[in-house]
């Protein structure tokens, strides 16, 4: 059991991405980046539209990124670059993940969902295997954590790994330049908005992680954030809001809402310029962090060399 716990607690560190990534533009392309810059007269913040895991071939990024890193004297990310690769942060959301009640996952999901879930598990019984986790472990868990392991094994099967995410290489570019880090929010944050959904909520998290894991509209969607469209993530956000409307209340505009008030505070406060790196679908949208501030007065302008070729 302690080695089981040690594995799911590794997996847990990159399930905190809330976003799924692949890659489908040749290699030797930079992603066309989702940056803006948000500014008053006194200072601006960089917006980043992020995906948590990547692969290889999606770097190096764009010149735009790198140039806009250069010029924040501050770097932030949803969460604490620390809290990233932190064992003790992966062991709170295993911790938070397993269930109290007595219950298991089937019991809770019903024999339609439950059903569906062990067909994707049978399909995937070689690398549940290799990553050794057996079956009945998943039957202690919520199905939040469930739900974004189907999505985390789904993407891996893709190539795509959570050590090449935007955060963390940016992270690391930050902290090699001397640039102080933060989070819009604490690992403890993000792990009480998911143990708190309510249950058909959770339930609603895993159904739509089964669903895309069949129609590959994750990698779809990676498609579109390499080419930088915009429009695609608007109609994803909306897409979620239309189907999920009480996840998507809880996981993006309630987060929304709170990093607002920081990045509103950062700019009235004159401090210095800013790079915030958050999941792209954050930005996109009536709900999208970019229409919100643009409504507060500030300017937004899109910062994309590739967009005028």
């Amino acid at each position: 059991m302690r080695r089981l716990k040690g594995r799911l607690a590794a997996l847990a560190l990159a399930l905190a991405a809330l976003a799924p990534a692949s890659a489908a533009d040749p290699a030797t392309r930079a992603p066309v980046p989702l940056l803006w810059k948000v500014s008053d007269a006194d200072n601006a913040v960089y917006l980043l539209g992020s995906f948590h895991l990547l692969r290889e071939a999606d770097y190096p990024l764009a010149a735009d990124v790198y140039a806009a890193l250069e010029d924040a004297e501050t770097v932030l990310f949803e969460i604490p670059p620390e809290d990233m690769a932190s064992a003790q942060a992966a062991q709170a959301m295993l911790g938070a993940a397993l269930r109290q009640d007595g219950r298991t996952l089937d019991s809770e999901l019903g024999p339609e969902l439950a059903g569906r879930l062990r067909e994707w598990l049978a399909a995937n019984r070689a690398t549940l295997a290799a990553s050794g986790i057996p079956d009945a472990a998943l039957q202690a868990m919520e199905p939040w954590f469930v739900g974004l392991l189907v999505t985390q094994m789904q993407l891996a099967r893709e190539g795509m790994r959570p050590e090449l995410g935007l955060d963390r290489h940016l992270a690391e570019r930050a902290r090699a330049a001397g640039k102080p880090t933060g989070g819009l929010e604490t690992m403890q944050q993000v792990i009480g908005v998911l143990d708190r959904l309510p249950p058909e909520v959770q339930r609603q998290m895993l159904a739509e992680a089964m669903e895309d894991a069949q129609t590959h509209e994750a990698l779809e969607l990676h498609a579109d954030w390499r080419r930088g469209r915009v429009e695609a993530m608007a109609r994803a956000a909306e897409d979620m809001r239309r189907r999920y409307p009480d996840l998507y209340r809880r996981i993006n505009v309630e987060r929304n809402d709170a990093w607002l008030t920081q990045l509103d505070a950062h700019l009235r406060g004159g401090a210095d310029d800013a790079l915030a790196v958050v999941g792209a679908l954050h930005l996109a949208g009536a709900d999208g962090l970019l229409e919100r501030l643009r409504a507060k007065g500030y300017r937004v302008e899109r910062i994309c060399a590739a967009c005028a070729r």
